[in-house]
């Protein structure tokens, strides 16, 4: 059973506009994982200039920027005992903790038939149940101070989705779901868990999952022709329009809003395609599937 030992803290209630305006001049605290690269790296840079104590996690922690106000530390979310080594050393050293940002995780691509159950898991591990895990473990000590704010990196991929992305689709779906229900239960102590849904982004993103595609795939598989479809459209930034410091933004602007929202998406088209998706299902992926063949044809 794991432990986590708090600080004493004040035993006033603080609400949390109070609390956040009450830090201003003390240095606030947040903590991201995924740091070592893309979206994580961007937003730890960021946060560090506007004046935040960063606690950077990732499993290459050499890759982590080294800018004045980040500590990078060694963290590997699929393994229980890293991440409670990891928010203890926080606690001990910062006493408090006012964000988390769950950003860590990658696209295990391939056909749903023919991807390893370990895969499978792998998946699920990185990109929910490590998050998950976090957020208990900051939980009891953001009660404590009657403030905090759990910042959950999904993906338009939770409600939008293509061909190979099954599990990577499952888990973002997954964290939606939790995030909101979380939402629910923490807000009376002045906690609250929103989402951010990326939507195409210029990063290795694509390159990973499509390699990972390859590796999943049996030699003599039938869904070879799809896989070099996906690849020929994802080689070609389908759907990608933002970089990594266009989303570290919205990750500062979800992290920092007085009034937060369920959602937060970088583009206007972001929003339409989730929306599209859920409210016209059919009508998205008759459109998604035309794209997804145009992109195709361009690049044989």
């Amino acid at each position: 059973m794991r432990t986590i030992f708090l600080p004493a803290l004040s035993s006033g209630r603080i609400s949390s506009n109070e609390a956040m305006k009450n830090t201003e001049n003390n240095q606030k605290i947040v903590i991201i994982t995924g740091a070592s690269n893309g979206m994580g790296y961007e937003a730890a840079k960021t946060f560090a200039q506007r004046g935040w104590q960063v606690y950077a996690g990732a499993r290459r922690v050499e890759k982590i920027p080294i800018d004045e106000g980040i500590i990078p530390l060694k963290l590997d979310v699929t393994d229980s005992k890293s991440n409670q080594n990891f928010i203890q050393h926080i606690i001990n050293h910062a006493g408090r903790i006012d964000v988390l940002i769950n950003n860590a995780g990658y696209g295990e691509y391939g056909p749903a038939e023919e991807i390893p159950m370990e895969n499978v898991r792998k998946q699920f591990e990185t990109n929910f149940f490590g998050a998950v895990e976090l957020t208990q473990l900051v939980l009891p000590i953001m009660r404590q101070q009657h403030f905090g704010r759990i910042v959950n990196i999904s993906s338009i991929g939770g409600d939008v989705y293509m061909p190979l992305g099954a599990f990577y689709h499952a888990t973002k779906a997954a964290m939606q779901q939790w995030s909101d229900v979380l939402d629910t239960e923490v807000k009376a102590f002045g906690i609250r868990s929103i989402v951010v849904q990326p939507g195409g982004t210029a990063s290795n993103w694509s390159t990973i999952a499509m390699e990972n595609a390859e590796k999943n795939l049996h030699p003599d598989s039938p869904y070879q022709p799809l896989v070099q479809t996906v690849r020929a459209a994802l080689s070609g930034n389908f759907g990608s329009s933002a970089t990594s410091a266009d989303l570290a933004q919205v990750f500062y602007k979800a992290a920092t809003d007085k009034k937060a929202q369920a959602r937060y998406y970088n583009s206007f088209l972001d929003r339409m395609m989730v929306h599209t998706a859920r409210a016209h299902p059919k009508l998205y992926i008759k459109f998604f599937n035309l794209g997804l063949k145009q992109m195709g044809k361009r690049k044989k």
